[in-house]
């Protein structure tokens, strides 16, 4: 289901961007095939509102993700210290 998880993963990022401050998000594929993500957000505040409940807009594409998901591991927070990205 990785093509479905792919997918579902962005039809959610985009409506985050679009309606709930976030300011974007990627999708990585280790070399093992697991799957990480990381967004930025606007605030602790957009991100907590954002994730509150799942809009039902992109209720769907979230059933996909979860559907797709073997494990899902503890979310981490991190603060950029330096930020060299393009």
């Amino acid at each position: 289901m990785e093509s479905e998880f792919t997918e579902a993963w962005s039809q959610v990022t985009r409506f985050m961007v679009e309606n709930c401050g976030s300011l974007g998000s990627r999708l990585h594929r280790a070399n093992d095939g697991t799957f990480y993500a990381y967004a930025q957000w606007n605030s602790a505040e957009h991100r907590d509102a954002a994730f509150s409940g799942h809009p039902d807009e992109i209720e769907e594409a979230a059933a996909i993700m979860r559907a797709a998901t073997i494990k899902r591991f503890p979310e981490v927070i991190l603060e950029a210290i330096a930020d060299f990205l393009v």
